[in-house]
């Protein structure tokens, strides 16, 4: 007998997978191909410069899927299209939002009424309670092995530590690139996981050749934790231009620290240089490599296309069938 997963039995899918946003990676081609492949799925609002392209891009996966899906919205003050992009959200009525990196109140007041649901990035349980009791439907859990902007908990800590104390289901965020790998999650307690890093190795990412075949030529060993390019600890592969900047943390991050008047601009400009490197490197070939990814690379070994990935992850359903 399969277990069944309700929340995401309610967004359409299939398997309890969510296709994690990724900056600059999830483009809409993705999109329908998880979506259409028995997952859900969703892309970071920033992926797109103006509101018309966000609007464009959402009409574009609405053409060719009936499935809903989600937005991913960073909700603290460094984002200054988040009002904007919270407004279309909600207009357009997209299936779930995802909130990081800040208070996610002001998205649950107007998504909740309306049906659309949100999930909230967390990193431990304190968080966790605080984004149950504003009503959250979620919460995405954030271990320390996860690609980007990782936790500090390990996923064997984290998920049942926030099984037990609160009451909405948890997704497991990190680490997870295999059929395996999903099955000791689920195990683990969560409700369904999110999976980033080994769709950039899909042949519909929006990256370049170059960063996907980075993520099968290094291996977890190469994987860091940086601030030197977000202002916030960014899970990145270790090339020979991250190796170049070293562990100094840089001027501005230094007066970050100390100044407290100037901390939020600062941490503003940090965040949009980081981006704008990150930018140049996953879509072209430069010098100034950054590429983000997850420890989870040891098990990425070839450029497969979304469905492929898919149909690999959900390999411990089948096996389930058989043996259930």
């Amino acid at each position: 007998m399969i277990k069944q997963y309700p929340l995401f039995e309610s967004l359409g899918a299939r398997f309890p997978i969510l296709m994690a946003p990724m900056f600059l990676v999830t483009n809409t081609k993705m999109m329908v191909e998880a979506l259409n492949s028995g997952i859900t799925a969703a892309f970071p609002a920033l992926n797109y410069r103006t509101d018309e392209a966000l609007r464009m891009a959402i009409a574009e996966i609405r053409s060719q899927t009936s499935k809903p899906f989600g937005v991913n919205l960073i909700v603290n003050k460094s984002n200054i299209k988040y009002k904007q992009q919270l407004k279309t959200c909600v207009e357009l009525k997209v299936g779930f939002i995802i909130t990081s990196l800040g208070n996610p109140k002001e998205t649950i007041s107007l998504c909740k009424p309306i049906g659309i649901k949100v999930f909230c990035d967390v990193v431990d349980l304190m968080y966790a309670k605080k984004v149950e009791d504003l009503g959250a439907d979620a919460v995405i859990a954030v271990s320390s092995i996860a690609g980007g902007h990782s936790g500090n908990l390990p996923p064997e800590e984290l998920i049942p530590m926030l099984k037990k104390h609160i009451k909405i289901p948890v997704i497991s965020a990190g680490g997870i690139a295999t059929s395996s790998g999903l099955k000791q999650a689920l195990e683990l307690g969560a409700d369904g996981v999110s999976v980033g890093t080994v769709f950039i190795a899909s042949h519909e990412a929006g990256v370049s050749d170059e960063y996907k075949q980075a993520l099968v030529d290094y291996s977890g060993k190469d994987i860091i934790m940086t601030k030197l390019i977000s202002g916030t600890p960014l899970s990145v592969i270790n090339t020979s231009y991250m190796k170049s900047l070293g562990n100094n943390p840089g001027f501005l991050n230094k007066l970050m620290h100390k100044n407290k008047i100037l901390k939020k601009y600062i941490k503003m400009f940090i965040a949009v240089k980081g981006m704008k490197a990150i930018e140049n490197a996953a879509h072209k070939a430069t010098y100034k490599t950054v590429w983000v990814a997850g420890s989870c690379i040891n098990d990425i070994h070839n450029i497969r296309s979304v469905r492929e990935i898919v149909n690999s992850l959900t390999e411990v359903f089948n096996n389930t069938r058989k043996t259930g």
